[in-house]
């Protein structure tokens, strides 16, 4: 398959021998997003990443698709609506990566929510995201809401809001919207970065492209340029000398990693924070996570880390809400700090600033788009896409009309519903059963793979190692370098398999063995394999200390 490290150069002779229609910087997911909906219209498409594709924000959000309560608080039913119907639509799309999560909202004493706000607003949230059946949402009495969550606090506990929402891993969700686009003819590139645009006219009509490991030059020329660099949109505005008008705010976002034991709630649970904000906790596996944090943030973009501050802040907050849980620093396995692109506006507080998408065209026809959610990707694209065809329909009279990318099922989702991915994975877990693997290790590989886990164990039976479990790691090693354009044992531990977010320990019991594949498929020599062993451990170091 093309969309593998080994094709670099393959790539590279691509993006530099095609005049592209559209050229994409940013490999998060919206640049993906516009990638898949631009070529599905018949767009020449070109993307390119500067780091690891959803290196940015879209390896770092709360891993929900979700239809935006909180927004009917600040009265956005427009966004509501939008995100609300488009979580229905992903979820059909990649139903093994997008998985229903039932939610818990307490009602408490002095809470955010009241219990007829609370019945109300979760009403008009089902009409404006279009919830059916099952996923509609109860009120549960005080009884009915500890039967759910025996954790939550007796004394204040009034009842509870019951309703549906759909977890997600960010970054797989990425990473296969844009296979899906390559499978269609995109190409695409992670380690490129732009450095500076190329002007006809006074027009954008492509970039100069620096490749992270040749640290060769390279230009790519398009007919039309979007920027979709998330944080680093500024940036590219700037060089373009374009920054004027609105401007980003960027506010970071933390969420901590803890045993499940530690924190055994249930299912995800949607709760109040002393100082008016609301939090979420969410079990995941063998573990719990919970965030977030939203506090400005002008430090350096490229190393966000989770400060002391923030790591008392959301375990005071847990502490807070469920009165037998005891957590202290260090409980804490993992974390991670990201960075909200969202659109200042003058005399609003991070949390109250709007997250919509807003799209700015500069003199030069440099096409920005910023702010925005995870959830809402695919309508963003189809903005920005709908947008570049209008232009082309101005000066070519050519016509790419008509989204395509709701009926696109995304690389390894080819399930009916979600009942077909619980069978697959039953499937799964008898095929692998016998040698060591349990119900998870099987929910792990669907969830993460869908029905790509086929190849996966088709490479693992094919190799002779005696011990299973790094049998079964050196297969995903594998898939994922031929596959996924995994160029780094970090992208491998941290965006393929989110294991250093979610099972930090296998990161510690295998990194050496991940990377003495890496050594021996990409036959690095002694200098480059101590670099890359270097940057895991900065990673890791990142996820798990606090200064």
């Amino acid at each position: 398959m093309n969309f593998s490290y080994f094709n670099r150069k393959e790539t590279q002779q691509n993006l530099q021998n095609t005049e592209f229609d559209l050229l994409i910087i940013g490999g998060g997911i919206t640049g993906a997003g516009i990638a898949l909906d631009a070529i599905s219209r018949g767009m020449k498409v070109a993307l390119i990443e500067k780091n690891d594709f959803a290196s940015g924000t879209s390896s770092k959000s709360t891993k929900l698709i979700h239809g935006g309560l909180r927004y009917l608080k600040q009265f956005d039913f427009w966004l509501v609506k939008e995100v609300g119907t488009e979580r229905a639509i992903v979820h059909k799309l990649a139903p093994h990566l997008v998985v229903p999560e039932k939610m818990i909202l307490p009602l408490i004493d002095g809470g955010t929510y009241g219990s007829w706000l609370t019945s109300i607003g979760l009403k008009v949230y089902d009409i404006l995201a279009s919830v059916e059946g099952e996923d509609k949402r109860k009120m549960l009495t005080k009884k009915e809401s500890l039967a759910k969550e025996p954790l939550l606090p007796k004394k204040i506990l009034n009842g509870a809001g019951y309703y549906a929402e759909y977890r997600t891993d960010d970054a797989r969700l990425t990473i296969e919207v844009l296979k899906t686009a390559a499978e269609k003819g995109a190409v695409c590139l992670n380690y490129a970065e732009a450095s500076a645009f190329l002007y006809e006219d006074d027009k954008v009509v492509g970039a100069t492209i620096k490749d992270t490991f040749s640290s060769e030059e390279f230009t790519i020329k398009s007919k039309y340029v979007v920027n979709a660099a998330g944080p680093w949109v500024d940036e590219l505005r700037q060089i373009n000398n374009s920054k004027i008008g609105k401007r980003l705010h960027l506010t970071k976002g933390v969420h901590l990693v803890v045993p499940h034991e530690k924190l055994p709630v249930q299912q995800s649970v949607y709760f109040d924070v002393p100082d008016g904000r609301m939090m979420f906790a969410i079990p995941r596996g063998s573990v719990t996570y919970f965030g977030t944090t939203d506090t400005n943030f002008q430090l350096d973009k490229n190393n966000v880390e989770t400060n002391l501050v923030d790591a008392t802040y959301l375990i005071s907050a847990v502490n807070n809400m469920f009165p037998d849980i005891n957590l202290t620093l260090e409980d804490i396995e993992s974390s991670w700090a990201g960075l909200r692109p969202l659109i200042h506006e003058e005399g609003k507080s991070a949390s109250e600033l709007s997250r919509k998408d807003e799209i700015f065209v500069s003199d030069t026809e440099l096409i920005s788009i910023a702010g925005g959610k995870l959830t809402g990707y695919r309508k963003m694209a189809e903005r920005i896409v709908d947008l570049v065809a209008k232009k082309y329909r101005r000066r070519y009279d050519k016509k790419f009309k008509g989204v395509k990318t709701e009926n696109l099922i995304l690389s390894g989702g080819t399930f009916k519903d979600s009942s077909e991915v619980q069978s697959y994975t039953d499937a799964i877990y008898n095929r692998i059963a016998e040698v060591d693997f349990d119900q998870k290790d099987a929910e792990y590989l669907v969830y993460n793979y869908g029905k790509q886990t086929d190849v996966i164990l088709k490479k693992f039976d094919a190799l002779t190692d005696e011990n299973q479990q790094e049998k079964m790691i050196k297969a995903e090693v594998w898939f994922t370098i031929e596959n996924e354009m995994v160029c780094t044992p970090t992208d491998f531990f941290m965006r393929r398999t989110g294991r250093l977010f979610f099972d930090i320990n296998s990161v510690y019991k295998y990194q050496d063995l991940v990377l003495q594949e890496f050594i021996n498929y990409f036959d690095w020599d002694a200098n480059s394999a101590k670099k890359h062993q270097k940057e895991l451990k900065e990673k890791i170091n990142l996820a798990c200390n606090f200064n």
